[in-house]
């Protein structure tokens, strides 16, 4: 269906990892996730990662991966972290390669809020925030921040009160 390699961007909890995974299966194309792809390597989790070596450790060697991914001759599907366009002009990477189609899997301040508030242990940059409140006012200053990114990918999707098959059946014909 698609000539062209597809990257999912967006906030951490937009559901980019499932719709990647999702897609694949549907398009038959193969899936890479970033973040599992930098743990394969580096054998080590994000968390760990995040708590030996910091943050700019960490995406240093998310734009090395990126780079690997981003240079295979296949076509295939990445969903990123939420940072990664925002970091090492990864952006810049990704739109410039003509033969990837980025996506923005855009999600409210709100519903994302309320799926965090439960994962936060497994989120290195929110794993300290205790109240939802407090954790609305991180995200809607970090979306504040990374919208600038988010929004020059090639197509944005609005998944709130999407179901799955509704989400990759925009994707897909926005793929035609």
């Amino acid at each position: 269906m698609t000539k062209k390699s597809i990257i999912l961007i967006g906030y951490m909890g937009a559901g980019k990892s499932f719709i990647g995974r999702e897609l694949s299966k549907e398009l038959n194309i193969e899936f890479v996730d970033l973040d599992d792809y930098i743990e394969l390597n580096e054998k080590k989790s994000i968390n760990n990662i995040f708590t030996q070596k910091g943050e700019v450790y960490f995406r240093k060697i998310e734009n090395k991966y990126l780079k690997i991914l981003l240079n295979k001759k296949i076509k295939h599907i990445i969903s990123t972290g939420g940072g990664t366009p925002c970091y090492s002009h990864n952006l810049e990477l990704i739109k410039k390669n003509i033969d990837i189609k980025s996506f923005y899997l855009k999600s409210s301040i709100n519903n994302l809020t309320n799926k965090l508030f439960f994962e936060r242990e497994n989120r290195p940059l929110i794993s300290n925030i205790n109240s939802k409140k407090e954790l609305k006012i991180f995200i809607s200053k970090h979306l504040f921040e990374r919208n600038v990114f988010y929004n020059l990918a090639d197509f944005t999707i609005d998944i709130d009160e999407k179901k799955t098959r509704d989400i990759l059946s925009e994707i897909k014909k926005k793929l035609t």
